[in-house]
């Protein structure tokens, strides 16, 4: 069966492209052209049928991933389907299941089942919960799993084909070294095992269980800085080249393909990573952890990943993985999924604003209208958490005629300078030929 992509590339609107286009206010043949181009995926497995596809590229939406999934220490399949209801509810548009606990396979399914929006894994994690120590692994344990996923319906995976022995050298002199998983994984096979990664010497076997079920790859950054001191070095940017070698690979097969992007980044450095990677990967869309933009605010990392995904957003990111503020401590709750997704909804949308996405703009226009005419419900009805702001507001006040507790009657602003116009009209024009030179 042909892949999203190979249908593009003949000319074919399929159906999820058409459900794409009307989601994004575009044109149905531009979506094909975006897909063909490898410039837009649309992660969805044959075996699922998704209630909400999405279509991940920069010319559209900033898309947002939810990260779900149990630990060995916590939590369990009820507890995880409560966390992709809210993340769903929270305007998630994707959710990765990344358990590594008890019962991977059976969270998995019931994930699968019950998820409105495409589902990505990381089978690495179960493959290594088999095997039992990363050094453990085989290759074709691996794939087995990798096959198991694709089967069972998995839209998107990541992967990490990217990190090669070569780059080991320059990640063992950073700061805090590997803090990805499954490159961490990876590198301590390579070493035990003095052998190049066995995702990158059997991509071609890869790229063939992800074309039969057109499942979407995602190709890891197992060298992503895990702090600001370790951005933009040689390790990040030499996977980067892999990936971008890889990418082109996984699309001349007919596999659609993103790029996972950096965790921790300056600033100052978030623009150069941006284009860096769309010019080695030819567009090919960026999915980004955050990024973090400084490592000092534990707890409150939702934020310091959003001021970087804004940026992210606004150079061209594609997705954005939200970060929860038990980031760097703890497995998050369902409280924390929340603020996650909505705090990288924030930036998303920021973002798209930047970019002069089109309609972006109209929403806040739209809101800001409703806050100079004190229609208290239009604003709850356009906010992005319309329970949060009702609740902030009050719901046991009268809403239509009055101000926020913040200004009171005599102080809002909006009031009085509406007040003022009635009174004496609105002010004339300014004379150009009046006051000094």
């Amino acid at each position: 069966m042909p892949t999203q992509l190979m249908l593009a590339r003949r000319g074919e609107v399929t159906l999820l492209m058409q459900r794409v286009a009307e989601k994004e206010l575009a044109d149905p043949e531009f979506v094909r052209a975006e897909v063909a181009a490898g410039r837009l995926v649309i992660p969805a497995n044959v075996r699922r049928s998704c209630a909400r596809p999405v279509g991940i590229g920069a010319r559209f939406a900033c898309k947002v991933n939810a990260n779900i999934g149990n630990s060995p220490l916590r939590s369990g399949a009820e507890e995880e389907l409560a966390k992709l209801e809210v993340a769903a509810a929270a305007g998630a548009d994707t959710v990765m299941d990344l358990s590594t606990g008890d019962g991977i396979a059976a969270i998995r399914a019931a994930v699968l089942e019950a998820s409105p929006v495409p589902v990505g894994t990381v089978p690495i994690y179960e493959a290594v919960a088999r095997a039992g120590e990363p050094e453990a692994l085989t290759a074709e344990g691996l794939l087995d799993v990798i096959v198991e996923h694709a089967s069972q319906g998995v839209d998107y995976m990541t992967v990490h084909c990217g990190i090669l022995r070569e780059h080991l050298l320059s990640a063992e002199k950073r700061l805090m070294g590997i803090v990805s998983r499954g490159g961490a994984i990876l590198a301590a096979w390579m070493r035990s095992r003095g052998r190049e990664n066995p995702l990158y010497e059997r991509f071609d076997d890869l790229l063939a269980i992800a074309a039969e079920h057109d499942v979407t790859l995602s190709l890891g950054d197992g060298l992503r800085p895990g702090c600001l001191a370790d951005a933009s070095d040689g390790a990040q940017f030499g996977e980067l080249e892999t990936l971008a070698e890889l990418a082109s690979r996984a699309q001349a097969a007919g596999v659609q393909v993103m790029i996972e992007g950096p965790g921790h980044v300056p600033i100052d450095q978030i623009e150069t990573n941006m284009r860096r990677q769309a010019r080695l990967c030819r567009g090919a869309p960026f999915y980004v952890l955050g990024p973090v933009v400084t490592d000092v605010a534990p707890g409150y990392d939702h934020i310091t990943s959003a001021i970087g995904a804004a940026l992210a957003a606004a150079y061209g990111a594609a997705m954005i993985c939200y970060v929860t503020p038990s980031e760097h401590l703890g497995l998050p709750d369902i409280e924390d999924v929340r603020e996650g997704v909505i705090a990288a909804r924030i930036a998303a949308h920021a973002g798209d604003v930047a970019k002069g996405l089109r309609g972006a703009r109209a929403w806040d226009d739209a809101m800001s209208k409703a806050r100079r005419e004190l229609d208290w419900e239009k604003q709850f009805a356009l906010a992005l958490d319309p329970a949060r702001a009702r609740a902030f507001f009050g719901e046991e006040r009268e809403t239509a005629p009055n101000p926020c507790s913040m200004c009171g009657p005599r102080f809002c602003s909006i009031r009085i300078d509406r007040s003022s116009q009635a009174l004496h009209g609105a002010s004339p024009a300014a004379d150009e030929g009046d006051g000094e030179a």
